[in-house]
């Protein structure tokens, strides 16, 4: 009879127990992933050189602020420069807010309806009215500036926030029916079939059951109405002048003005002039990548 001689097994909690402790692999050095984020990080210092030029030389002095030590820090720091952009801009600042928040708000409200209708609501026709629609987005600005300013001024529309709120609205149409087109195309159809049971109308069933489902959308359509509007340049130059016109139109003045004299007061106002966009960005920013990816699934 031959005896068996057993292992003895380590206690647990030392190396070699079944249920003990193991050493953790050592981490794999990836070329490709070390090559990406060095490419990537060159790309933010790239982008963000412009901003660090403009911040510094927003709190440089009239004497500092010159093209041949835009890379130094200021001598003297001071907050001059702002107060003076913000003297000249406060008032034109208040006007875009007065344009960009209904033309936003009102071609949202508009292009959610043509959505909805163009979507789920179909007429003979309407693929011909959606291209039709779609045709105003490749309609060069420059190509209808005079006819538009002449029609403003044959319908007596005064110039400045009224005349921009409307020519935002209506070229803001296109791009918001075709955004809120695509996202209701991703509403389950037996939602609305649950409604027509129930005997909803087209704008019961819009207001009740479609509206509440648009908020992503409605973030995605605001923040790009809103941007857009805030920085337009050409049609603020066409419809409005130094007295009534937005905060891009006076930047400009501000910085004709500043160009031979001081530097620092043009940086500054355009620091002034980017913040409420860049707020808005940062703020919802993440419901903005998430509205819009909610709307790509069907087009």
């Amino acid at each position: 009879m031959t005896s068996q001689v057993s292992t003895p097994v380590p206690p647990p909690g030392v190396e070699g127990h079944p249920g003990g402790l193991r050493k953790a692999p050592p981490a794999r050095f990836s070329t490709g992933r070390t090559v990406r984020y060095a490419v990537m990080v060159l790309f933010v210092l790239i982008v963000l050189i412009p901003v660090y030029v403009l911040f510094v030389t927003s709190f440089k002095g009239p004497g500092d602020a010159s093209p041949t030590r835009a890379w130094n820090l200021p001598a003297d720091w001071t907050l001059d420069n702002w107060i003076g952009a913000w003297q000249a801009l406060a008032p034109s600042i208040g006007r875009s807010f007065q344009m960009v928040i209904p033309a936003a708000v009102i071609s949202a409200v508009l292009g959610s309806m043509n959505g909805f209708v163009l979507s789920r609501w179909s007429f003979r026709g309407a693929d011909i009215v959606f291209t039709l629609i779609l045709f105003g987005m490749f309609i060069p600005y420059q190509a209808v500036m005079i006819p538009l300013l002449t029609l403003m001024l044959g319908a007596g529309i005064p110039s400045g926030v009224p005349s921009l709120i409307i020519l935002h609205i209506v070229y803001g149409i296109p791009i918001t029916t075709l955004i809120f087109r695509n996202y209701y195309r991703t509403v389950p159809h037996e939602l609305i079939e649950a409604g027509r049971v129930d005997g909803a109308g087209m704008l019961r069933t819009f207001w009740s059951i479609i509206l509440p489902l648009s908020i992503p959308c409605f973030v995605v359509v605001l923040i790009w109405q809103f941007t857009n509007a805030w920085n337009d340049f050409l049609f603020a130059v066409f419809f409005s002048s130094s007295q009534n016109g937005p905060v891009t139109l006076a930047l400009n003045n501000l910085a004709n003005g500043a160009l031979l004299q001081d530097y620092g007061v043009s940086m500054a106002g355009a620091l002034l002039a980017s913040l409420p966009p860049l707020l808005v960005y940062i703020l919802l920013g993440k419901y903005f990548v998430g509205g819009l990816m909610s709307g790509s699934v069907k087009g």
